[in-house]
């Protein structure tokens, strides 16, 4: 007998998919057949879309509330699309798009109808997509440009860290005895006196190269 299907994705772990979960249960999908990803939609490498893949059946109805849901890739969607209806032979309706529905129109102008709503609203999503991580990157850039530093903040370094360095450099302590005196990790230590080291040497390669002009 068949059976009725949902699925649900949302884009990362701390937002929310109630809003799908509710639609799903106004479409009375059994629970134990709504399968939830909480992963982003640029491919469909994602746990639950697979292990539905698996279980559905020729003339099972799979429910998504938008064509978002399914995916964001453009020629992803399409191919999976092609799966489900044509390989898995399964039915599909998008609860927000009601020309989305391989339940409706199965002659050729319906079915003809339903591909051209399909790609252009594929080409959207992906398109979306696109102009979100657009967005993103040039708020980053936008932000850096004004000061703003991202990652995790610089320690500040001890007052005696010059001193130390030097010792240090000199072969007088080692590493682990110069952290122990600083009272900071070893591995802050060896990172400090490497970007030291790196800027010591675009220095001298700067000298060098400005020596070498002729005056």
């Amino acid at each position: 007998m068949p059976q009725v299907y949902g699925y649900v994705r949302v884009s990362s772990r701390d937002q929310n998919e109630d809003r799908q979960l509710i639609v799903m249960q106004e479409k009375e999908v059994p629970e134990k057949n709504i399968y939830i990803d909480k992963v982003s939609g640029k491919d469909f490498n994602r746990p639950s879309y697979l292990a539905m893949l698996e279980v559905l059946q020729e003339g099972d109805l799979l429910y998504l509330k938008s064509i978002d849901r399914l995916g964001r890739n453009y020629a992803e969607i399409l191919e999976q699309w092609r799966v489900l209806t044509k390989v898995k032979k399964v039915d599909i309706c998008v609860i927000d798009m009601p020309l989305l529905d391989t339940r409706q129109g199965k002659d050729l102008m319906g079915t003809f109808l339903s591909d051209l709503v399909l790609q252009i609203l594929s080409f959207v999503a992906e398109n979306e997509r696109k102009m979100i991580k657009q967005r993103q990157a040039e708020g980053i850039a936008a932000a850096k440009a004004r000061g703003v530093k991202f990652g995790r903040p610089e320690i500040p370094l001890p007052d005696n860290f010059t001193e130390v360095y030097g010792r240090w450099e000199k072969g007088e302590i080692n590493g682990v005895e110069a952290a122990e005196e600083l009272r900071i990790p070893v591995s802050t230590f060896r990172y400090k006196a490497k970007k030291i080291g790196e800027r010591a040497l675009i220095v001298k390669s700067f000298d060098a190269s400005f020596d070498a002009v002729p005056v």
